[in-house]
């Protein structure tokens, strides 16, 4: 039996923004005989942590291989780049990409789009391009009755987790987005197979989280990732 999201399509700026959004919800479609769309924007070129290690140079190809591991752990086999340039968190993404996310909506026809809000999540420009382009895409070639649900947070896991998470810098001064529960589209509370996954996916991007998983410790980055939340943005006419 399909899952209840049908097709999912999945639109992200980075390597390693759909593991910690979406992996449950992808692997659990995945098992249940659903299509799942990876979409990346960017290999995150412009992301590296440890110039010695990863160099820069070669850091695109470094989290091209890191992404596609990690999904290969979660069972999805679909994924697509739009072979964008990451520069930083400040510049907005290529306006090229507006067509190749439409494009893509128009072939996939996915029954689920899951995205960035407009505040991109942790307020960076390139989430944020993706969002827009997703949306508008979703507006123009989304199919009658599809949803598109963008990624949030609740109140509760904002105040435990942010300022964990902030040890890195990773939310910006008014995100990441929080919805109150009664609010929520999905309220994903990971089974412990799936979140077991889920972790061991997010571990394949080891030039992103080595530092966060040594500093926080395996357990409590595991409870952290255990719950997906998306607010439903708009369904389809």
């Amino acid at each position: 039996m399909a899952d209840e999201l049908g097709t999912v399509l999945g639109v992200w700026a980075h390597p390693d923004d759909e593991t910690y959004l979406a992996a449950g919800l992808m692997a659990r479609a995945v098992r249940n005989g659903s299509r799942v769309v990876c979409v990346t924007a960017t290999r995150g070129e412009g992301g590296s942590m440890d110039e010695e290690r990863w160099p820069s140079a070669t850091m695109g190809d470094v989290r091209e291989k890191e992404l596609l591991r990690s999904l290969a752990v979660l069972g999805v086999d679909e994924h697509l780049w739009l072979d964008l340039p990451d520069i930083d968190m400040d510049a907005p993404l290529p306006e090229e990409g507006a067509g190749k996310v439409r494009a893509i909506i128009d072939e996939v026809r996915p029954d689920t789009v899951l995205t960035f809000g407009p505040d991109g999540m942790t307020d960076h420009a390139g989430h944020k391009s993706v969002s827009r382009w997703a949306t508008e895409g979703f507006q123009h070639s989304g199919k009658p009755g599809a949803k598109l649900l963008y990624a949030t947070v609740t109140p509760d896991w904002a105040e435990r987790w942010v300022p964990v998470y902030n040890r890195f810098n990773v939310f910006r001064p008014g995100t990441p987005p929080v919805t109150p529960r009664e609010e929520l589209s999905i309220e994903y509370d990971l089974p412990s197979d799936i979140l077991e996954l889920k972790l061991r996916a997010i571990q394949e991007h080891v030039s992103q989280v080595e530092g966060m998983v040594q500093a926080f410790g395996e357990d409590i980055f595991r409870e952290a990732m255990r719950g997906e939340y998306f607010r439903l943005a708009a369904v389809k006419a």
